[in-house]
């Protein structure tokens, strides 16, 4: 019987040299290319759950001994599960503690397509994802599964977590070498500014029904939100009325503003 979370402390308290986990790395990788159901190329075009699945258990054998796993299942009852997301447009990664009536019933790990996706393109810039430059789609997605590995280990050990603190920069450099809490890769914002001109506060014109109509961009995911004045629209905080449009961005056609003299 493990006794936890004394357990999880003595898994937060690794420590590997540099050397270590580039050798440790290499064996995750090697063996994710060799035996992932979807993402067996460096920049896999197709990923799902049951690569991440993979990918937390080979990091789990060879940076854990096997050992993090049966910590989730006496938390919560149940295995670590994995989800694909192509939503996320901000967020590489994000880690789910669910809860029921103060129990924990559950923790899973879900990982931006979209962003790994529209990364490492011809005539992108360089990625770096946790401080470390990245080559490819598989390095990048290590790294954040690396990052979202160390917020799983806080929530086991300390019923918490958040990569703005010193305690989650500590231990992700401890075990990984991370330098940074932040991924780099190319988001939503960033991808629709380079290849339509588009950026949120941008006048754009579209058609819509066989109508032109002309609007601000509000958000941008993956499809704009637009918002055009119209008296019978919903009042939002600058005191005007807009009628909200979902678009994709490549309708779009930015409106030049004027030079003010």
């Amino acid at each position: 019987m493990m006794s936890y979370p004394n357990e999880a402390m003595s898994l937060v308290a690794l420590q590997y040299s540099q050397e270590q986990i580039k050798i440790q790395r290499e064996q995750v990788r090697s063996r994710l290319l060799r035996d992932a159901p979807y993402a067996r190329q460096p920049n896999f075009t197709t990923i799902a759950a049951p690569d991440l699945l993979l990918l937390f258990r080979l990091y789990d054998q060879v940076f854990f001994a096997g050992r993090l796993a049966p910590l989730v299942i006496e938390k919560s009852g149940k295995p670590l599960q994995f989800r694909v997301s192509r939503a996320m447009t901000s967020a590489g990664g994000k880690t789910i503690w669910s809860k029921r009536n103060g129990k924990t019933t559950g923790f899973e790990i879900a990982i931006s397509s979209s962003l790994l996706l529209n990364s490492f393109r011809e005539g992108d810039r360089p990625i770096h994802v946790s401080g470390q430059p990245c080559i490819d789609r598989v390095d990048a997605l290590m790294r954040v599964m690396e990052h979202e590995i160390v917020h799983l280990l806080e929530m086991l050990t300390f019923g918490n977590s958040s990569c703005s603190q010193t305690r989650f920069m500590t231990i992700a450099n401890r075990l990984f070498g991370h330098t940074h809490p932040r991924h780099g890769l190319v988001t939503a914002r960033e991808n629709a500014h380079r290849k339509h001109s588009i950026r949120v506060g941008q006048r754009v014109s579209f058609t819509f029904q066989g109508k032109e109509f002309t609007g601000i961009v509000n958000r941008i995911s993956l499809r704009a939100t637009v918002l055009v004045p119209d008296k019978s629209g919903i009042r939002y905080s600058d005191g005007k009325r807009y009628i909200k449009f979902l678009m994709p961005l490549a309708r779009l056609r930015p409106i030049a503003e004027a030079p003010v003299e």
